[in-house]
């Protein structure tokens, strides 16, 4: 058990650099004074689940995640899903940080009046099943199964059910502002 407890600051500080975040800005998230959060990384604190709790979400990883519990064997994937604003979000991507990956599922028939919200981050989404009404800036549009948008979510947006029926689809979120990029063989090459 103290083997596994004294990974636990590495893995902290591991996290916190990959969101290229300060001790400062973590403890603003958390609650957590700084020198706590220090001493943490740097070993010299016992993580507790008082402290665990608040930064493994602040982190977006689960406990096993931020202790590094050892697998159980059952090789299965279970996705949480959370319902946000009368949407079901499954997470398909596990890692803090980066471009995250949805499949969203929006109920039909609740025809309700956009509304426009604003953030920071970049998306992409993908209709699997459904029609899409998507409301962006000026624009007013129906996207289909199939059918592919991107936009900076700092452009007021909004999308819903089109009709009666429910929306599938899939969403690459980069909170950060990061975009989803395609690679191209180099002109010429076969």
């Amino acid at each position: 058990m103290d083997r596994t407890l004294d990974t636990v600051g590495p893995r902290l500080r591991a996290l916190r650099k990959a969101r290229d975040a300060t001790l400062a800005e973590l403890s603003a998230q958390t609650g957590i004074s700084v020198s706590t959060l220090s001493r943490l990384e740097s070993g010299a604190r016992k993580p507790t689940l008082e402290l665990l709790l608040p930064l493994a979400k602040a982190h977006g990883v689960t406990l096993d995640d931020l202790v590094g519990a050892p697998p159980t064997g059952d090789p299965r994937i279970h996705l949480r899903p959370v319902t946000r604003h009368g949407m079901v979000h499954l997470p398909l991507t596990r890692r803090p940080g980066g471009i995250q990956a949805f499949k969203l599922i929006i109920p039909g028939g609740a025809r309700r009046e956009p509304d426009l919200q604003v953030h920071e981050g970049y998306d992409w989404m993908y209709v699997l099943n459904g029609n899409l009404r998507v409301v962006l800036g000026e624009h007013d549009f129906v996207m289909r199964p199939g059918e592919a948008a991107e936009f900076d979510t700092r452009t007021p947006h909004w999308f819903g059910s089109a009709d009666d029926k429910p929306v599938e689809l899939l969403s690459l979120f980069g909170s950060q502002g990061e975009r989803a990029h395609l690679r191209a063989k180099p002109k010429g090459r076969s």
